[in-house]
């Protein structure tokens, strides 16, 4: 399980863009908006998909 911050999460709309995106690549996740966080379960070539994906959504993530 791999944690993404995202500081520039700000809303819900944010979640909503970020869930929209990792549902259609078919990852297993969990977006936290209190937290700031987006949570990958999965291999390291998902954790590198959710973080292009989050890059292309304009989000600035820092994995910890």
């Amino acid at each position: 399980m791999t944690v993404l911050k995202a500081e520039d999460m700000h809303c819900e709309k944010c979640v909503e863009r970020i869930t929209k995106a990792m549902k259609a690549a078919d990852l297993d996740f969990k977006v936290s908006l209190e937290e700031k966080t987006v949570t990958i379960d999965g291999c390291e070539h998902c954790v590198a998909q959710a973080k292009e994906i989050m890059d292309d959504l304009g989000f600035e993530v820092t994995e910890i």
